[in-house]
């Protein structure tokens, strides 16, 4: 795995969940499970505490739990500069890594740093049209479900500061099933250009009915805290906690 695969997909992973119809601020807090693709091992836990509006995702906190109820890591996201493109910073506890987007307007600007102690790296790149970042892709195929839904393939332009560079993928549905007994469409996800030889597509679950992320399989945007690899995962947003999960972080009142 190439940093800029892990940099990539790791762009793509956020707080994801139902936006609700009620009028006016409304918090929204759920889990994440977090397995090991291949061994389907339990890792880590992601809890989430949002504020939506309706269909407008506000902003909010993910913070990530080891199996022992460790916090590796935490993400802060708002969404006031633009609705695809949050400002957002996400830091891990152990090393110290960074990477956000601290401002948005006609450019979409970016920092790095890789450990603590290093120097930020920042750079800007063009604000483009389709254009979303971190947890912001899943709210702009929120907002272009439709067309998935039609067979239509949708084209995004990536800003990912995990690399301080920004990419053109493509989303499509690929088929459907179920997901816990209930039905779920299954779409992929994967550079738009020559990267698709070096970084591999992930896949995503959504309930059609609500829109609402119910699994993601791909590259972990946590390092495993050993080896420092990010490893392949499977990300379940089940509704009841799974029997394996030893220490279930407690949501914020």
């Amino acid at each position: 795995m190439t940093p800029r695969r892990a940099a990539l997909i790791g762009a793509m992973m956020g707080a994801i969940g139902t936006l609700t119809a009620a009028a006016g601020p409304q918090p929204l807090k759920f889990y994440g499970y977090a397995y090991d693709l291949g061994s389907n091992r339990y890792l880590y836990t992601e809890v989430h505490d949002q504020r939506v509006d309706g269909e407008r995702w506000l902003g909010g906190t993910i913070a990530y739990y080891a199996a022992d109820g460790t916090r590796l890591g935490r993400k802060t996201l708002d969404f006031s500069q633009d609705p695809y493109v949050p400002v957002y910073r996400f830091e891990m506890d152990a090393s110290g890594y960074l990477e956000a987007i601290f401002r948005v307007d006609e450019r979409v600007y970016m920092r790095r740093r890789l450990r603590r102690g290093e120097e930020l790296k920042e750079t800007a790149v063009p604000r483009l049209a389709s254009m979303c970042a971190d947890s912001g892709f899943h709210a702009l195929i929120r907002a272009r479900f439709d067309e998935l839904m039609s067979g239509r393939a949708l084209h995004l332009q990536l800003a990912a500061a995990g690399s301080l560079d920004s990419y053109k993928f493509v989303v499509r549905r690929v088929d459907d099933g179920l997901f816990e007994g209930r039905a779920a469409v299954r779409l992929r996800v994967e550079p738009d250009s020559v990267l698709r030889w070096f970084v591999a597509p992930l896949e995503l679950r959504y309930a059609p009915a609500q829109r609402r992320l119910l699994e993601y399989r791909g590259l972990s945007n946590i390092p495993d805290p050993a080896s420092g690899r990010r490893r392949d995962v499977r990300i379940a947003y089940y509704a009841k906690p799974p029997n394996d999960v030893p220490v279930l972080p407690a949501l914020e009142p």
